[in-house]
């Protein structure tokens, strides 16, 4: 789309050169809970950037309703290619590490695990909350550990898991998969009604290790 607008966050005590991690939204575009996501990152010593996917079409809203109507107006390939030129800008940064991961809900989850395809070697670290597998055939291209949380309540995306589990398997990608019993789509998000707070304190527990152990060791 020309370019994309964000939120960008870095500890304000950093010292030295920080990982990176980008931060991909539902399908709402840029939100406060997006935004307090990016800020959780920094506090644990992570750079963090939330690109807003809904740049093309004004920006986010102000209003989740109004967001998820914009949202259906967004050329979607273009929109991908912007997430992925935004990965490429926080890996560029030069008070950066070079080394950055990935975290995406439900939308974002599937932008997180088609990220790990695009980039390649590029990407250390992905983490999809209620996100879609990507194409099956492309799963080979990931280099990337790849970690996923699903919800025993999403039933659509639950189904989709098994196949995409196995084609990690057989490829021999460094993953791990979890699923929230008695949980539902967008668990993770606390201002829902859908949040569940056990389950949603778990899989950032969870995605702060793999990020610890990938991006910072």
């Amino acid at each position: 789309n020309g370019s994309i607008r964000g939120y960008f966050v870095r500890p304000a005590k950093a010292a030295g050169k920080l990982p990176g991690v980008l931060v991909v939204h539902e399908n709402r575009g840029l939100n406060p809970y997006i935004e307090d996501v990016a800020r959780r990152l920094g506090t644990e010593n992570f750079m963090a950037f939330a690109p807003d996917g809904l740049t093309s079409v004004g920006g986010y809203p102000g209003d989740d309703e109004k967001g998820g109507k914009a949202f259906q107006q967004v050329d979607r390939p273009k929109m991908l290619q912007d997430f992925v030129a935004a990965a490429r800008w926080l890996k560029a940064r030069p008070d950066g590490t070079g080394k950055i991961g990935v975290v995406g809900f439900c939308f974002g989850g599937g932008v997180a695990n088609n990220l790990a395809v695009r980039m390649g070697d590029d990407l250390a670290a992905a983490v999809a909350f209620n996100g879609t597998a990507p194409p099956l055939e492309e799963v080979p291209k990931i280099k990337a550990t790849v970690l996923v949380h699903h919800a025993s309540m999403d039933k659509r995306l639950i189904d989709g898991w098994p196949a995409y589990e196995a084609a990690l398997k057989a490829n021999g990608i460094r993953y791990s998969g979890y699923v929230y019993e008695g949980a539902q789509h967008g668990f993770h998000n606390d201002t829902t009604p859908r949040y569940d707070e056990a389950a949603a304190k778990l899989a950032w527990q969870r995605t702060l290790e793999v990020f610890k152990k990938y991006l910072q060791a």
